[in-house]
């Protein structure tokens, strides 16, 4: 295997939002692009981004971290809904500390009253045995409290998460494709997992351990003054110490984490990708330059990691050697005091116990900056999606459409005819991709768009279904501009059959019935054998109640296609939108299929995308697309008789590319 060159390492962290360790800077590079660190394609339609194999990544972009306090804040806001449980278990929390506190004070009656020279050995053995009950029982009620804090902060933690988790997938799915487009599906995918794991680690066990440390913190030292003021303070001296190391190491693990959660996600995210266009990989032979470029970022968040957890990991030794300090000082002065200033022996033992207690607490929290760091860090790039900008809203006074074959109440009934005025868009402003379009698609009417790859054909029917909102001009749908029409009920009414095809988990049956959810499995084997599967599917092990996972993984790429017909001859849609439906279907499937397919556009308006000019000679207009603008239209003969472009790609004398 040979060695990736440094230039294209380079290339390789920049494409993902990365840089090197030795760059100082563990964040994220500057969004490239517009807004969403979207990247140009030129004029097209073509969606930006994307995944496919290495090559084909959209741009992962992080920005500068958020603050902290509002980070902490916002997750609070989570926890609290559960304040109930939370004050119960922050009571557990109070409780067990004092009993803590008490237990240990205990042990100076029972130690003065063993070096005590008027009680006799039985009163001592007495005194022993009343003072070792009471102690008992004080840790026991201690053991009992830290129990249940720890089994309500568990069940609060994975409520909030709940919360979270379903919040995060709620925006997901109320982001514009062009979020998607621009961020790979690994590294979104990275923020449910990795991520939410780090925030719930913290939730469950960290804010207790903080709130828990600073009771002990508190009730130690009032303690300490309590059995004597002079060691309190020379104990007090020795903190600052503490304080600053914790602080300076903490300072510096937090930029690590932070960074090793952002080359984390792209580890995930180039996996996924890989993993889905294995098959690409293996056709061009890129074996070799996927587990190089796989290499680059392992090799990156390596050296993230290694900062990291080097910086999280000393924390302990080194809090833990400096408590030694702490407790060292106090015990000798106090040693000192008791041959000078008639200190009580058992005040010593206890006053050295809280001293161990009192930087115990401090250690403790140093210790957790680390699983607090990355919990931070995973929260920030949780809020990051949600707070991003989610599809436009529908403006009040929207309207409600339905087809004559699926009337509802207050809905408009539309007869499917579709209009393109003067409309002009493009992916990133500035960049136009479409240039005063005019297409009138009179309902019933079948529809073809022809022109070169980047031409603007799937960005029209993009257009169409509002994935991408118009600079200029207007869509109607029945004299409807679509801006008016709720999104859900434009959307419901127009079927598509993409090149892309995608199978979810679950029969075969119930992907069909994904293009009308309330369809009855009479309507589902009409919709098979409409699409001309059902011949095919009726040979697989359990028929239409088969179980496909894998996105279909064991069915032909053919088949998978029939099952996409399918699911839109289910739906009652007036508009069909055919994205080059066929092309991943041989040509003899193709010819099998061109009846069942007329029958499904039969009575809709349909919209077709295809490469193969066959297949479009019997529409019923046919619009000539190239750098965005309509250069020829009308039907199939008219323009054979203009001699023009169309005429050269049907006869061979240019090629479609």
């Amino acid at each position: 295997m040979s060695r990736i060159s440094e230039e294209r390492k380079e290339s390789l962290l920049r494409r993902y939002g990365l840089k090197t360790i030795n760059n100082n800077d563990v964040h994220g590079a500057v969004k490239p692009g517009g807004p969403g660190g979207m990247r140009p394609v030129g004029p097209g339609g073509r969606r930006p981004g994307g995944f496919g194999g290495p090559g084909a990544r959209g741009i992962m972009s992080f920005g500068k971290p958020k603050n902290v306090s509002a980070t902490i804040r916002r997750l609070l806001s989570y926890v609290g809904r559960d304040k109930i449980k939370i004050l119960f278990a922050f009571a557990c929390v109070l409780t067990s500390s004092l009993a803590s506190l008490a237990g240990s004070y205990v042990l100076r009656p029972v130690i003065n009253n063993l070096v005590s020279e008027e009680l006799t050995a039985e009163q001592k053995i007495r005194k022993l045995a009343v003072g070792l009950l009471v102690m008992a029982g004080i840790y026991l009620v201690g053991v009992v409290c830290t129990y249940l804090q720890q089994k309500i902060m568990v069940v609060v933690s994975q409520n909030s998460l709940v919360k979270i988790r379903g919040e995060l997938f709620s925006k997901v799915q109320k982001l514009p494709l062009k979020y998607h487009d621009a961020h790979p599906h690994g590294d979104i995918m990275s923020r449910f997992t990795n991520d939410l794991d780090s925030v719930g680690e913290m939730l469950s066990h960290t804010m207790v351990q903080i709130f828990s440390g600073i009771l002990a913190l508190i009730g130690t030292m009032v303690m300490m003054f309590v059995t004597n003021w002079i060691l309190a303070l020379v104990t007090i001296a020795t903190t600052p110490l503490l304080v600053y190391a914790g602080s300076a190491i903490g300072k510096r693990s937090r930029k690590y984490f932070l960074g090793q959660q952002q080359a984390l996600g792209a580890v995930n995210g180039y996996i996924e990708e890989s993993i889905t266009g294995q098959k690409v990989i293996k056709v061009f032979c890129h074996e070799d330059t996927a587990m190089e470029e796989f290499a680059v970022l392992s090799d990156n968040l390596r050296e993230k990691q290694i900062k990291a957890q080097f910086f999280g990991g000393i924390m302990g030794p080194v809090m833990g050697k400096l408590s030694q300090i702490s407790y060292a000082i106090p015990a000798t002065v106090g040693g000192i005091l008791c041959l000078t200033a008639n200190f009580d022996l058992g005040g010593l033992t206890v006053f050295t116990d809280y001293s161990r207690q009192f930087s115990r607490p401090i250690s403790e929290l140093s210790m957790q900056m680390n699983v607090i760091f990355a919990a931070l860090a995973g929260a920030e790039r949780v809020f990051e999606v949600m707070d991003e900008t989610p599809e436009t809203k529908d403006p009040e006074g929207t309207v409600e459409i339905c087809s004559e074959a699926n009337r509802t109440k207050g809905a408009k009934v539309v007869r499917g005819e579709v209009e393109l005025r003067n409309v002009t868009f493009g992916y990133i402003p500035g960049q136009i991709v479409l240039k005063n379009i005019n297409v009138t698609a009179k309902p019933g009417q079948k529809v073809a768009f022809v022109g070169s790859t980047g031409a603007g054909k799937t960005t029209i029917t993009n257009l169409i279904n509002r994935f991408y909102e118009i600079e200029d001009g207007k869509i109607l749908i029945d004299g409807i501009n679509i801006r008016n029409i709720r999104k859900d009920s434009l959307r419901s009414n127009i079927a598509m059959v993409l090149q892309d095809t995608h199978l979810f988990s679950g029969t075969v049956r119930e992907n069909i019935r994904y293009g009308r959810l309330d369809a009855t499995d009479e309507e589902v084997v009409a919709a098979a054998k409409i699409a001309c599967a059902h011949s095919f599917i009726e040979r697989l092990p359990q028929g239409y109640d088969t179980v496909l996972d894998s996105d279909g993984a064991n069915l032909s790429q053919g088949e998978r296609q029939l099952l996409n017909i399918a699911r839109a001859a289910i739906s009652k849609a007036p508009i069909l939108i055919l994205d080059e439906a066929t092309s991943s279907v041989d040509t003899r499937t193709e010819k099998y299929i061109e009846r069942g397919m007329d029958q499904l556009m039969k009575n809709r308006t349909t919209f077709v995308i295809a490469h193969r000019l066959s297949t479009v000679r019997n529409a019923d207009l046919i619009i000539v697309l190239e750098h965005g603008e309509i250069i020829e239209q009308g039907a199939h003969e008219e323009l054979l008789a203009m001699g023009g472009r169309y005429y050269q790609l049907y006869t061979g004398a240019v090629e479609l590319d």
